[in-house]
């Protein structure tokens, strides 16, 4: 029986799964081009499965010998005089279960001593013996680090110049999570330059996988219903949609924890949007190796320098820029429409998470017996409560989180978002939008039938807080509410807390906005 796999490259016996050749188109015109080239996508988003595939394909093709060589191990070794030899020992491992002619004869009298030529002398001499043209097809390329990776794309480089005189690799693929320009990044530091000849300087040829669209989850549940006779339930598949936006892994991991881990494997039960909507939890709550690797990513001054402005909502990272477009390569950003947005509402919730943890942690303690049924009132959250306590907690508080959060700026919003999260842990739910340039957050708390819109926003004086009056209105308006709440922190020193406390209500358009100063 197949299943939905959610750990290494699928494959059409044992997983479901969509049809890899349909998820990327222009590759093969490249090899028959006979250009050197990258892909690059997010981690686990299926390029081992569609490279794979991909060397299949031209293998059954007859027209090319084909090579998948993953170089992941080489990931520690930063002298190219260990790190060439290794890279190879791996080619030479690889071709001896690939059942092409010649392989044994690889590298038998490699000279390793010689580490600054012996990749491409060996890869010559074993393109001489074919009768073929030779692809190949390197997975986890961007894991060379330093001396490796320049001496690896010199000698491929000077391989590729001579084609035309000596046998060399016909195409070569290098694929992994980042980009071309994070190549040339690796070699800047050193003051050393590939030259302007490198097969690599082709950005323009650069592919990446997109993520599954709605009708291929669609079609991907289908082959589950197919084989086993239980239903996705068209909600549950919108749901998985939106909140996935079609990122493969986790595409997958829902199915599988609804499946196997809610339903028991009792196939006589439809798989519905309750389920689903369990099952992403489940996900934020356990954090899984996909998870939990995305979320190290946060550490680095490269994506912090991204996410804290998408958190506070504001303009200040340029779209451009290596920071920007490595966020977007890790899978952590996306734009849509010209708007900058996490790359899906589980990303959204995961960084918030793991951002504002330390404070949620901090109001476990016994001193801020902030529970939720506190803010209760029949049946219904007392806001006006609930928002004095953070009021309170954050005059007491401010200073400290302000030192120990690592998104400084961001601060703030994630103190209040941990605030909040009782109310998930409550039996509530918290929707989020983030967006680059919004300048501000948008929160809307559920809670049994009712909506709590609340917008968070930097106070940087009156003007600021007259536009965010109207962005209030326009945010409950797409909540379909009447009564919305407007949180600004005022990080003027010069502003005493006594004024930067308050509570004002009013009215635009017809709507109640309370203003909350903290």
């Amino acid at each position: 029986m197949r299943y939905f796999n959610i750990a290494g490259p699928c494959n059409s016996n044992e997983h479901y799964m969509i049809e890899a050749s349909t998820r990327l188109k222009g590759v093969e015109q490249l090899i028959d081009e006979k250009q050197y080239f990258v892909i690059h996508a997010a981690r686990q988003s299926g390029k081992t499965t569609y490279i794979r595939d991909l060397a299949r394909r031209l293998n059954e093709s007859g027209r090319y010998y084909a090579v998948y060589c993953s170089l992941e191990r080489m990931q520690e070794i930063g002298e190219p005089k260990e790190g060439i030899p290794e890279i190879v020992k791996k080619i030479k491992n690889t071709l001896r279960f690939s059942g092409i002619p010649h392989s044994a004869e690889f590298a038998q009298e490699a000279d390793y001593d010689n580490f600054t030529g012996v990749l491409n002398t060996e890869l010559t001499l074993f393109c001489m013996l074919l009768d073929k043209p030779l692809v190949m097809l390197f997975d986890e390329a961007d894991c060379l680090s330093e001396g490796t990776l320049i001496s690896f794309l010199r000698q491929l480089r000077d391989g590729y110049n001579d084609r035309s005189t000596v046998p060399f690799v016909h195409s070569i693929a290098l694929v992994g999570m980042r980009n071309i320009r994070d190549y040339k990044a690796k070699v800047r530091p050193d003051g050393q330059t590939l030259g302007s000849a490198s097969p690599f300087n082709i950005v323009t040829e650069t592919f990446t996988l997109n993520n599954f669209t709605r009708e291929e989850i669609a079609s991907l549940y289908r082959q589950h219903t197919e084989e086993n006779g239980q239903k996705f339930e068209e909600d549950a598949i919108e749901l998985a949609w939106e909140q996935t936006q079609g990122q493969p892994w986790i595409v997958n991991a829902i199915a599988r924890e609804a499946i196997v881990k809610l339903l028991q494997s009792d196939y006589s039960k439809p798989v519905t949007a309750e389920l689903v909507n369990e099952a992403i939890q489940n996900i934020i709550l356990n954090r899984p190796t996909h998870i939990d690797s995305l979320l190290e990513r946060l550490k680095e001054e490269r994506v912090r320098s991204v996410i804290e402005p998408l958190i506070l909502g504001e303009e200040l990272i340029d779209r451009e820029s290596d920071d920007f477009l490595y966020a977007q390569d890790l899978g952590l950003i996306c734009v849509v429409n010209s708007i900058v947005k996490p790359a899906n509402p589980i990303y959204a919730e995961i960084i918030i998470r793991k951002l504002s943890f330390s404070a949620q942690e901090a109001l476990k303690d016994p001193q801020y017996p902030y529970e939720m049924p506190r803010y209760l009132k029949n049946g219904q959250i007392d806001m006006d409560y609930l928002m004095r306590d953070f009021q309170q907690f954050w005059r007491e508080n401010s200073e400290m989180y302000m030192k120990k959060i690592d998104y400084r700026e961001a601060a703030p919003h994630l103190v209040m978002m941990a605030f909040l999260q009782r109310v998930v842990n409550g039996g509530g739910q918290i929707i989020r939008e983030m967006a680059i340039g919004a300048g501000r957050i948008d929160l809307c708390i559920i809670y049994g039938d009712r909506k709590y819109p609340i917008e968070l926003k930097i106070c940087y004086g009156v003007k600021y807080l007259e536009k965010g009056l109207q962005q209030t209105v326009r945010y409950m308006d797409t909540c379909g509410c009447n009564e919305g709440w407007m949180v600004v922190f005022d990080r003027r020193k010069k502003i005493k807390w006594s004024d930067k406390i308050y509570i004002h209500r009013k009215t635009v358009n017809g709507k109640t906005v309370t203003v909350v100063g903290a």
